[in-house]
């Protein structure tokens, strides 16, 4: 199997974006992960710039966030339908809310289900805090009902949800990393989402239970042409910051790109010891 690495656009969008994926491309990625815009003419402009560059595409979605489901639904629809005429690898996607019922999820992943058979584009869901799948338990019976459903597995989010490294959730863990078809490489603890910097040996913990799972994540797929992985730390709020000053304790771009090269490191021998 081989690993793609993508960088998530998240926090270089100030940059000129030429400027973006010539750095993208020096630092070794395979690839970009981003959202796009609705106007047609700047969404094809940049999905044609990736392309150039010899880079590969995952889409994004996350900007639905609308209350009453009748309106996030036309809108979500918009959002995947956008994002597939880019013709990515897949869409990921931030689906639903929390409060939504199953049945209202659901019948977002119904739609989405039906955006990909139209045009060929697949759309994952992503496991984040705020949607259908904020909490490892909350997820499992999502699982359970619906076992065709392909998540991008961001397990940061369920540690601090749940105030713990999910020890007591074993059976939760276990189905969703058996329904990753994505991964999205952050750190998280107990009290957060996203520790300062991975690199250090006061986060060794939090680093080695995230490895014990990407671990699995590894073997289940090991037969697969490849799989896709994003280092996504993201910038600030997720972004620890000095409370006097303000300034970011890390640089983003340093911790995703040393996350890329533990992976690589990692998962590039044929047997880890």
């Amino acid at each position: 199997m081989k690993l793609l690495y993508f960088c998530p656009l998240w926090g270089s969008e100030s940059m000129p974006f030429e400027d973006f994926l010539h750095r993208v491309k020096d630092a070794g990625y395979n690839g970009v992960e981003m959202s796009f815009p609705l106007e047609e003419k700047e969404r094809d402009s940049k999905a044609q710039l990736v392309d150039s560059f010899g880079l590969k595409l995952i889409a994004q979605h996350w900007e639905t966030v609308d209350a009453d489901h009748e309106i996030h639904r036309r809108n979500y629809e918009i959002r995947l339908r956008n994002l597939a005429a880019t013709k990515p690898l897949f869409i990921n996607s931030q689906t639903g809310k929390d409060y939504y019922s199953f049945d209202q999820n659901r019948s977002l992943f119904d739609l989405a289900n039906d955006i990909a058979t139209e045009t060929g584009v697949p759309v994952l869901h992503e496991t984040h805090r705020g949607k259908w799948s904020f909490a490892a338990h909350v997820t499992k019976e999502y699982l359970e009902r619906l076992p065709e459903l392909k998540i991008t597995l961001d397990i940061s989010h369920w540690c601090v949800t749940a105030e713990t490294f999910l020890e007591d959730q074993k059976e939760a863990v276990d189905i969703a990393i058996r329904s990753a078809a994505h991964l999205h490489a952050r750190v998280g603890y107990t009290e957060g989402p996203q520790v300062p910097d991975p690199s250090v040996p006061f986060w060794e913990q939090a680093l080695n239970k995230h490895l014990v799972w990407w671990d699995q994540v590894m073997d289940l797929n090991s037969n697969k042409e490849y799989f896709t992985v994003t280092p996504e730390f993201g910038a600030p709020p997720y972004m620890v910051l000095h409370p006097r000053t303000g300034d970011p304790l890390v640089d983003q771009w340093e911790v995703n790109v040393w996350m890329m090269g533990l992976f690589k490191k990692r998962y590039s021998r044929p047997k880890r010891i």
